[in-house]
């Protein structure tokens, strides 16, 4: 297959990938792995009539299937794009179906709940590889989906002991190809980092935006009006899909309530501090937080552009 150049491409890494779930995540593997040529054929398969009418119309996909079971046939990639809550009752539909030496993978941000929900409906000959690009966006659904999502972000994989190191070594090189950086690491170690990294800072922005909601002396205009950096960022957070987050929370309740124990004891540390007027313990923190922020632009995983790089409208 030639390139736009004419030149040829680099055959398919896999025969058949199959997506199930086409919101922001699977809709932007599609986009990645058809612009990459990794993979013969993409199947995309939604149950939602509506998302798979629109899968179709932006030829996301070779096909596109509301049925599990019958998308999965003869795929060597399968990869779960759909809530964490959801994976039972799709492990259960697709076992049958799935060819044997597939790579089962997923993108969930919980790695233990998903360990063990999906191992026992595991055929014999399949390669398990739970997976999750540390990469998003507020935006859901199959239009939110961009080919270059995952460029310069990381993908943690979490290979059950014993899994076919060729296995997880393909599947690196799926990742790899689309401009993820790939880290592996247990399950119980990825729930625990994420929990700080991710889970407990939506759950924070989550309860800060509620809470300004509940105040009945700022209506709700003025909380939209007078929306400062700081909670207008709070805001992009908590506008995430509310069904991927209520199963994240559900199913990695260990570490979230675990780092979350930890937060507020520092918090109540923090309002001593405040309460009498310990400044010193104050600058401390705030200098020791702005390295950690530096940490985070130096390793390319943010902009240094001010404002965030948020583009300013012109005068």
């Amino acid at each position: 297959m030639p390139d736009q150049l004419g030149q040829a491409l680099p055959a398919p890494l896999f025969k058949s990938v199959a997506l199930i779930g086409l919101g922001l995540i699977g809709s932007s593997i599609a986009r990645a792995a058809k612009h990459k040529n990794l993979a013969g054929r993409i199947v995309a398969i939604d149950n939602n009539p509506d998302v798979a009418a629109r899968v179709r119309e932006l030829a996301l996909a070779d096909s596109v299937e509301t049925d599990a079971a019958l998308g999965v046939r003869d795929c060597d990639l399968v990869i779960l794009c759909a809530p964490v809550g959801a994976n039972v009752a799709i492990a259960q539909q697709i076992a049958a179906s799935l060819t044997p030496g597939v790579i089962l993978s997923d993108v969930g941000s919980v790695k233990t709940a998903v360990v063990r929900d999906v191992s026992p409906y595991l055929p014999e000959g399949a390669h398990f590889i739970p997976a999750h690009p540390v990469a998003g966006t507020e935006q859901s659904g199959p239009d939110a989906g961009f080919a270059t999502l995952f460029m310069n972000r990381w993908c943690i994989l979490t290979p059950p002991f014993g899994t076919s190191p060729e296995a997880v070594d393909r599947l690196r090189a799926f990742w790899e190809m689309i401009g993820a950086n790939v880290e592996i690491m247990s399950p119980e170690h990825h729930d625990r980092v994420l929990a700080i990294t991710s889970h407990i800072p939506h759950l924070i922005a989550y309860n800060i935006v509620g809470t300004a909601a509940d105040l009945e002396e700022v209506t709700q205009s003025e909380v939209m009006k007078f929306s400062a950096g700081g909670f207008r960022d709070f805001t992009r957070i908590a506008a995430s899909d509310p069904t991927m987050w209520r199963d994240i929370f559900l199913n990695n309740k260990e570490a979230v309530l675990e780092i979350l124990g930890r937060f507020q004891e520092d918090l109540f540390s923090l309002q001593r501090a405040i309460r009498w007027g310990e400044g010193d313990k104050l600058f401390d923190l705030f200098t020791r937080t702005r390295a950690i922020r530096r940490g985070i632009v130096e390793q390319g995983q943010e902009t240094a552009a001010p404002d965030f790089g948020r583009t300013r409208p012109e005068s």
